[in-house]
């Protein structure tokens, strides 16, 4: 029996019988006078539980303030190592929240899994520490305008918002839009939604997002199968546009490692005889799409399509013209 079977089988015992002697508990837990005394120290002490020890009677009981039976143990439980893995997981969120927006949040939630790890603040942070997330080029957006956004998504209720588009003619637009998923990609939001100016499913950086308020009316409900058809088939956050096809060559030393990754979900791929690894993907827009193939310089032949190797020459002539 684990140390939270035994917490409920010690509320159980209390619940069914008002009052369980000492002896009694140790019977039926099978463990030792320690152990139950700091299983009943951690249920008063971190858990709230108002158990006290009754003198007259030589056991255990709830008190005044149990209040009818008004108190529950937690209704979630984990055993320690997916503890561990819940306190990995806040570091690993630490790392994407760069405002703290999400965070302060749920910190409250993260406070009671510590405590039912049975550890310290200062145990926490440090098993936090183990785990370091390396990022560069974030984009920082208006905490207000985050958690206005979420709770839309949530709600599933529309929004009205004022925003600055950074490419083609840019400038700034007021729209009503029905709010559908956030996108996480390269530490940037983006709230994939309906635009009810445009009458089509948008993708919207929260960076150029400047004011956001939310709506009484309900948001347009839209299939996830369509929002992914329309929205996921680009490379990497590019989406809309007509579909094209590249194929890539790797050479041999980089193909050790790239042949490891996925760069689209709907790539195909196979390793050539003389050890190059050549990649077919969707994309609609090269911008991110060129920009990988950047950091391949050297080592990548662009096959296809003409437009795509074109567009790849002449980034590298003006990277070589600026040295």
């Amino acid at each position: 029996m684990d140390r939270t079977e035994r917490f409920y089988k010690i509320e159980m015992l209390i619940r069914a019988e008002g009052c369980v002697s000492f002896a009694k508990l140790i019977e039926a837990l099978e463990v030792s006078p320690a152990t139950l005394k700091r299983d009943l120290a951690y249920l008063r002490e971190r858990l709230d539980a108002p158990i006290e020890y009754d003198a007259a009677d030589n056991g255990y009981r709830f008190g005044q303030q149990w209040r009818g039976g008004k108190h529950e143990l937690p209704g979630v439980w984990f055993n320690e190592a997916e503890l561990h893995a819940l306190l990995t997981m806040q570091q690993m969120l630490a790392g994407l929240d760069e405002q703290g927006v999400v965070g302060r949040h749920l910190q409250p939630m993260f406070d009671k899994i510590t405590g039912m790890l049975g550890v310290d603040q200062g145990e926490a942070q440090e098993l936090r520490r183990r785990v370091k997330l390396i990022g560069t080029a974030r984009r920082r957006i208006a905490s207000d305008s985050f958690e206005t956004v979420g709770s839309a998504v949530v709600k599933r209720r529309r929004l009205q918002i004022r925003y600055r588009k950074k490419t083609g003619a840019g400038g700034i637009s007021e729209r009503e839009v029905s709010p559908q998923r956030l996108v996480h990609h390269r530490h940037a939001w983006y709230l994939d939604a309906f635009c009810h100016q445009s009458q089509g499913l948008r993708r919207f950086a929260l960076d150029g997002i400047e004011a956001a308020t939310l709506l009484d009316s309900e948001a347009q409900a839209v299939a996830l199968d369509a929002l992914e058809a329309e929205l996921d088939r680009g490379y990497g956050i590019f989406a809309g546009g007509t579909p094209r096809e590249a194929e890539l060559l790797f050479s041999p030393e980089a193909a050790a490692w790239v042949s490891r990754e996925e760069w689209h979900p709907a790539q195909r791929s196979e390793f050539l005889p003389d050890g190059r690894w050549r990649l077919h993907l969707p994309y609609v827009d090269d911008t991110e799409l060129l920009m990988d193939l950047l950091r391949h310089a050297g080592q990548v032949e662009v096959v296809a399509p003409v437009a795509l190797r074109e567009a790849f020459a002449a980034r590298l002539r003006q990277a070589a013209s600026a040295l």
